[in-house]
């Protein structure tokens, strides 16, 4: 509750440092999603309840009765290093440190069981093995919370944007969703296109603005669109494209698109 109150989003760990399932239906990741996920994989629950996308900072999520059998089964404490702002350079031999001390300025540090995490200020696409030993972890991704670490921290520096810059992202297309007209027809609510418009833009923006808790603001997102929207018929695959496209910005994979806008639909009954 500290590190949360102090802006830093985090979830609880088991002690294979991987994410805990925070509901009933995923614990023990039995709800299928991946062991080790940078994006919560094909877990189609209405929330986070793992992986980076379920750190948060809110106290009442973070006291809540979904999340307090994690808490207990807990042996660390991992966060989101892009939600607070920050960039972690994982270092996971003596090798990769000699590395670091000689290429990369210093920052504040960490140290870890086999290496050091040394921390910026500035958050860039999180990539695994860009060196032997090295992992950029940020945006999409978590890292284990070891302490506040020694040292002034500086800002992201030119060595590291460049190595994430060599590791070309695998990006997925926005994934066109046909939306089915209500049955028998009928003539559209709204009194003007601008009222979808304005809609779209900004569910764009609430999704763009998320800081914690991506997945749960998506599937709410998707929500609000379908109910405002969804039996209408003026949706098109343009406009679903669009929020497809801010949400997979925001590191959701095109799968769990697909997924939280299936469940959206099956809760409105569309």
């Amino acid at each position: 509750m500290a590190l949360a109150d102090g802006a830093l989003p985090v979830l609880p760990l088991g002690a294979d440092k991987r994410p805990l399932g925070n509901c009933r239906n995923c614990t023990g990741l039995a709800c299928g999603g991946r062991p080790n996920m940078k994006v919560p994989g094909s877990c189609v629950c209405p929330w986070p309840c793992h992986g980076w996308a379920a750190a948060t900072t809110n106290p009442s999520v973070l006291a809540s009765r979904q999340w307090g059998l994690a808490w207990r089964r807990a042996r660390a404490i991992g966060y989101h290093p892009g939600g607070a702002g920050v960039t972690v350079v994982d270092l996971d031999n003596p090798d990769a440190v000699t590395w670091a001390r000689a290429t990369l300025p210093a920052t504040t540090t960490v140290a870890t069981t086999r290496g050091e995490h040394w921390i910026y200020s500035g958050t860039v696409r999180s990539v695994n093995g860009v060196r032997e030993g090295l992992d950029i972890k940020s945006l999409t991704s978590y890292a284990r919370w070891l302490g506040p670490g020694t040292g002034a921290m500086a800002d992201v520096p030119a060595a590291v944007h460049a190595l994430v810059a060599e590791k070309p992202a695998a990006r997925s297309a926005p994934c066109a969703v046909r939306v089915p007209a209500p049955a028998g027809g009928g003539a559209c609510p709204h009194r003007s296109p601008t009222y979808l418009e304005r809609g779209i833009a900004m569910a764009e923006q609430r999704i763009t603005a998320a800081t914690s808790g991506v997945h749960a603001t998506v599937y709410r997102t998707f929500l609000a669109v379908l109910s405002a929207h969804g039996r209408c018929g003026c949706l098109t695959e343009t406009h679903i494209g669009r929020l497809f496209t801010a949400a997979q910005a925001k590191g959701e994979s095109a799968r769990h698109c697909t997924d939280a806008w299936a469940n959206a639909t099956t809760a409105l009954g569309i």
